[in-house]
Parts: C-alpha cells; structure tokens; sequence
C-alpha cells in the first residue's frame, strides 16, 4: 500500500512537471494583442504559431476593390478562448475557425479578434478562414513613405513596405517572428498580369496561382497588378527566374536584371547556396522611396533599376529573408551585410579597394555620422546608419578578426539559422566562437556605441590610418 502511495506521487508530479496529466491543463485565455516587439509591441499576436497563408483574392483596378478568402493553418502554442490577427481597414464579412462560425471584433488599427466556437487547445491544428473585402489603402509611415497596398499611375497595384505592409491587403500575424508558407490565387481583369512570390504553379483564366514554399516574414509577401513585361528563365540548378516590367521601364534597367544569374552565382561564392525556391525582380515606374527585399523577386524604385540596387536587395534573400531578425532593433543583421555586398561586388567586379574606399569614408565622417547607432537605435531610426556606417563596420570586423575567419562567418551564419531568427548579440556571439576572439571592445565600439571608435578598433588588423 506504501509503495502504491509513493507510485501515485510520482505519476502526480510527473504530470506537473511534463505536462502528461491534467494538472497540466491551463484555463484558455485571450492571445496576446502583439508579439513583444520592443519598437512595434502591437504589431503581430501571440498564442499561436502560422504555418501557412492560402490566400484568394479578387481584384479590379478599375473600382480598386479587392475581395479576399484567407484561410490561415497553424497551431496554438497555448489554451486560446480568443487570438487575434491583423488587419488595416478592410471590412470583415465572416470569420470560421476549425469549419464552425466564429465571432469577432474590431479594434485600435489593426486588431481583429476571433473568438471561436470553443476554446482551442494547447497544440491543437488551427484552420481560421476570414473572408473580407474593401478598397486597401497604404499605411502611412513617417520616414520611408507609404508602405503596403499602393497604387501606380497606369491603374494597377503593388505591395512593397517595411516594417509593416501585409496587414494592408490580408489578414495576418505581422510581425518577423511568426513566419509561414505563401499561397495566393488572384483573379484580375482581362490584359492585366499578376506577379507575387514565389513559384507560378498555373494560370486559369484570369485567375493566377502563386506559391511560395519558402517560409517567409509577412512584410516579404507581395503581389504586384499591371500590365507587365515579363522575362523568365532559369539559375544553372534550375531555380526558377521570373522578371516582370512595368511599362515605360528603361533598356538599361532590364539590362542589369538580365545579370542576375551572375549577382546570384556571386553572392552564393560569398554567403553559401541561395536559399530560396525562387528568383526574380518587379521593376516599377513608379518613384517610392524605396526598394525593397520581397522574398525571391525584390520590389524595386522606378529610381533604382541598377546593379548596385539588384546586389543589396538579392543579397537580402540570405541576410533578411532566409534569416530574418529577431527583433526590429537588430535590423543591422539585414541592412549591413546587404550594404557590405555592394562592396563585396565592387571589390570583385570592379577592382575597387576597399581599404581604401574604408580610409576615405572614416576621413570625412562627421561626429553626427558616428552618433547613429547600429544595434537598438530606437523605433523610426531603423533605416539610417545601418547603410552608411553599417558596411564600414563590417569590414572593420573583416580587418578585425582575418579573412579566413570572415568569409566562413559570411558562409555558415545564413546555414545555421536558415528559415529563422536572429539577433546581433548572437552574432556576436558566433563571430567569437569563429573567430577564438574576444570581441565585446569592438562591437561596443562599432554597433553598440554611438561614438567614433577608438584607433584600436578603428583601424584592426591590416588597416592603417590614411598617410
């Protein structure tokens, strides 16, 4: 009887401690509002983990209506009585969770709660279907612009915007955290061409299918309406290239997309296979105020249809897409090593030495250039010193630590978080590890500090100061 005793405590406490019994059971609560981001906290939710978007949408650039089917699949990481997701402005007609009508709400920006029929479970499969429709409208944001559905002079539409941008034209987790696979099936009128993320995987009727089996951040998807240009073809492992052009693009623009199997081939000699099952380019006339890495075909400026431009943003599918950051403040994880690759490419393609280019950037640096910081520099000042001071601190750290040790850093980083997170301190971290160096003096003088670096750290390695 003893024993038995002492058998039930242990079975007891098993259940506690692993979670087998129900002790473990939790009352369901209602999902966070936001994912925690320190800049954006409001921006995507908690309680569940996406798994993939199947998207269909209607749309008439005529009208600019848009109606959309979203059915979202993924699983609750916790006891959910309610979750909410993302969503700018359009009108919400029915929301079904798991095939039974679900209640919702509307609130603040961007916020619709879904309350389904019964709670969800820890682990259970979630299948939420949101139908919607209404006229997108931009997201307005102080420094890059408009961001998300936007609208180009001949009447069509295009997608492009960071850090927000999905919420604009579909339901979603919007926030780099939480990401998923991207299927889209959209129906346009008659002589109008549709291009998205992705694979093409079929055209029927006026209907385009779209898949991205890649799993991206939502401000990455994209789809673009217009009467495009298209160029297709192929990278040597058979990779799928799809180009679309607006009209009016220049020769000389569609002649720099033409050598992106060369930008490709070359970024992958320097940060290891591409990683993505697809590639590409969406050419705008449009002149927004920026370019931008939409996974596998970047989105570019009708102002920035160059080489330089096609290098930073494909550059993008290892640093920022396959490996997306953490959180907003280690942003430098994308925009420096897209920055770098322009001068990687520079070095390689047109002999340019970058020691020297280095001294002269350090010479005419101003104290305002060395106050921007690259790591947590607060919201709204994401975009700024990433692409200036940012490459000069990679390639101190290059000087830094040798040559050998850089390149298999450059090569291993995306392969070891492919499809993932990441954060700067844990770059530095690996950087260390790599490097069987110390390395806190330098990235407290070139990404954590917001002053000139000291000549140690300034000039390491083989650098010298300018004669």
């Amino acid at each position: 009887m003893r024993v038995r005793r002492v058998a039930l405590l242990v079975v007891t406490v098993a259940g506690l401690v692993f979670g087998t019994g129900v002790a473990d059971a939790a009352p369901p609560v209602a999902g966070a509002d936001g994912a925690g981001d320190s800049y954006y906290p409001q921006d995507g939710n908690g309680g569940y983990d996406v798994r993939d978007y199947h998207l269909t949408v209607g749309y008439d650039p005529a009208s600019h209506q848009l109606t959309g089917d979203q059915v979202i699949t993924g699983r609750a990481t916790q006891a959910l009585r309610s979750f909410n997701l993302d969503l700018e402005g359009l009108t919400v007609d029915a929301v079904r969770v798991n095939g039974s009508v679900a209640e919702f709400s509307r609130s603040g920006e961007h916020e619709l709660t879904v309350t389904p029929k019964r709670p969800l479970r820890r682990g259970e499969s979630i299948s939420a279907e949101v139908v919607y429709h209404g006229v997108p409208a931009p997201i307005s944001d102080p420094v890059l612009g408009d961001n998300g559905w936007q609208y180009s002079a001949s009447g069509g539409a295009f997608v492009a915007g960071e850090p927000h941008s999905a919420a604009s034209w579909y339901p979603v987790n919007d926030t780099p955290k939480d990401k998923a696979t991207f299927h889209l099936a959209i129906t346009v009128p008659e002589g109008w061409g549709v291009i998205a993320n992705g694979r093409e995987t079929g055209t029927h009727g006026n209907t385009h299918v779209w898949s991205e089996d890649t799993p991206v951040v939502p401000y990455m998807t994209t789809v673009g309406i217009e009467k495009w240009e298209f160029q297709r073809g192929e990278l040597s492992d058979g990779t799928p290239v799809v180009s679309a052009f607006a009209p009016g693009t220049s020769d000389a623009t569609k002649a720099a997309e033409a050598r992106l199997p060369e930008i490709l081939d070359f970024l992958a000699s320097k940060f290891g296979p591409y990683p993505i099952d697809a590639a590409g380019g969406i050419f705008l006339t449009e002149p927004i105020g920026f370019s931008l890495e939409t996974m596998s075909r970047p989105i570019y400026s009708g102002r920035a249809g160059n080489i330089q431009t096609i290098v930073h943003e494909n550059a993008h599918q290892w640093y920022g897409d396959s490996v997306a950051v953490q959180d907003w403040k280690d942003v430098c994880l994308n925009e420096c090593f897209a920055s770098y690759a322009q001068w990687l490419w520079s070095e390689a393609k047109d002999g340019q030495d970058l020691d020297a280019r280095y001294r002269s950037a350090v010479t005419a640096a101003t104290d305002q250039f060395w106050a921007g910081k690259l790591y947590d520099m607060g919201p709204g000042k994401e975009f700024t010193s990433v692409y200036s001071k940012g490459p000069l601190a990679l390639h101190a750290l290059r000087r830094q630590i040798g040559e050998n040790a850089f390149n298999l850093v450059l090569r291993s980083w995306p392969s070891l978080h492919r499809n993932g997170n990441a954060s700067l301190p844990e770059f530095q971290r690996y950087v260390e590890r790599v490097s069987h160096q110390n390395l806190q003096g330098f990235f407290d003088a070139w990404f954590y500090g917001n002053t000139k670096p000291v000549e140690q750290y300034l000039y390491p390695g083989s650098l010298t100061p300018p004669a």
